[in-house]
């Protein structure tokens, strides 16, 4: 057999390996430099974690809440604080606080239910069942209204709010010497606050002294200027005094606060139709139907102002819309009725008419559309 002779391996220099791994290392660092996403994409734990986004404290809304309120925009206060009872159930100064708001901006059914929840969590507090009194009141709870309001003002003789709501509830129901009374004694108690200070012209308006009322009102914006609805309220007392501009002038600094909310739109709208600018009118009301589709008072103003104007298509129409929204009233309904009998449709139009009779069995219009349509029925 032939063998080959053996012959020593010959090994590699490893100077040559060093200089090649070397090169590709320097390769690789001038790759990622120039690349950097690169080690990021493929490295997981380079990835950039989220940043953690702190979370609002039920206390913070609260505060928000009312820097809004000052401001005079009620419904982001309503919003901010609807976070905070979300927040903290028990808190029941953020529940009376909504309450308050909510029957502001005529959402009264909730109000009641708000300010019912903070008597509930507190039944001990006077502050919250006079506001709870105010919320019955706007809801046109009138009995339980003034029961629980009395029940404030026994708690604490000497809280003006109670007294004053109790004057407003007096007032709606027209009582008007326990009105005064109540209402004189919450300013003597605090005429610095601006529910006080404000009840006290509402007592005055309903008793039809109107210059007294918008004095008080003013008090009332001198107090917190940002309110849109004391601005609201001085326009109405210049209406029923015919001072058209001045009103005009309220309305248009409530909406200038307030142009989220439709009612000084439809004010608005309806101080020009006073003031004998039909055209100027409907643009307003049109702007609170826009802003609120829902508003059922600005259809029935625009229901009232085409029906004077003869157009008794257009008023069965605002008229039907705002009787749909929930609002009852004796001019709505027997204006609504004779719009149909005056197109020629009697049996539309009696329906409407016996609705105001129910309202008031004296009503001389819905009397006398009855009495047009009797020999048609015949």
């Amino acid at each position: 057999m032939y063998l080959e002779p053996w012959k020593p391996k010959r090994h590699k220099s490893p100077w040559r390996t060093l200089v090649f791994l070397a090169l590709i290392g320097v390769a690789a660092y001038l790759f990622l430099k120039e690349n950097p996403s690169v080690l990021s994409k493929y490295n997981p734990l380079a990835q950039e974690l989220p940043k953690p986004t702190p979370t609002q404290s039920a206390s913070s809304f609260f505060v928000e809440a009312e820097a809004y309120y000052e401001d005079g925009n009620l419904d982001d206060a309503i919003a901010a604080f609807r976070k905070v009872v979300a927040m903290e159930p028990d808190n029941d100064e953020a529940y009376v606080r909504l309450a308050k708001l909510l029957a502001i901006r005529n959402h009264t059914k909730e109000a009641v239910e708000m300010a019912q929840k903070a008597v509930n969590l507190r039944p001990d507090s006077p502050r919250n069942k006079a506001v709870l009194a105010m919320a019955l009141d706007w809801n046109g709870q009138y009995s339980k209204a003034t029961e629980v309001a009395l029940e404030a003002v026994d708690m604490n003789p000497n809280l003006g709010v109670a007294h004053a709501y109790l004057a407003e509830i007096y007032a709606d129901q027209g009582n008007w010497q326990r009105a005064l009374e109540e209402a004189e004694t919450a300013i003597k108690l605090d005429p610095q606050d601006v529910d006080v200070v404000r009840d006290m012209g509402y007592v005055l308006e309903r008793q039809g002294k109107y210059e007294k009322a918008i004095s008080y009102y003013q008090k009332a914006v001198a107090l917190q200027p940002n309110l849109d609805f004391l601005h609201i309220s001085i326009g109405r007392n210049y209406l029923a005094l015919g001072q058209y501009d001045k009103a005009i002038k309220e309305y248009q600094k409530a909406i200038s606060i307030a142009p989220k909310n439709p009612q000084g739109y439809d004010y608005l709208g309806w101080a020009y139709f006073l003031s004998k600018d039909p055209e100027r009118a409907t643009v307003e009301m049109e702007k609170a139907i826009k802003v609120d589709p829902n508003y059922a008072q600005a259809y029935g103003h625009m229901g009232v102002m085409y029906y004077i104007r003869r157009n008794y298509e257009g008023a069965i129409k605002a008229f039907q819309k705002a009787i749909d929204l929930g609002i009852t009233n004796e001019e709505y309904f027997y204006e609504l009725g004779l719009s149909y009998i005056y197109l020629g449709d009697c049996n539309s139009g009696t329906k409407w008419l016996k609705k105001a009779l129910e309202i008031n069995p004296r009503s001389h219009p819905a009397q006398e559309g009855l009495r047009l349509c009797k020999p048609n029925s015949q």
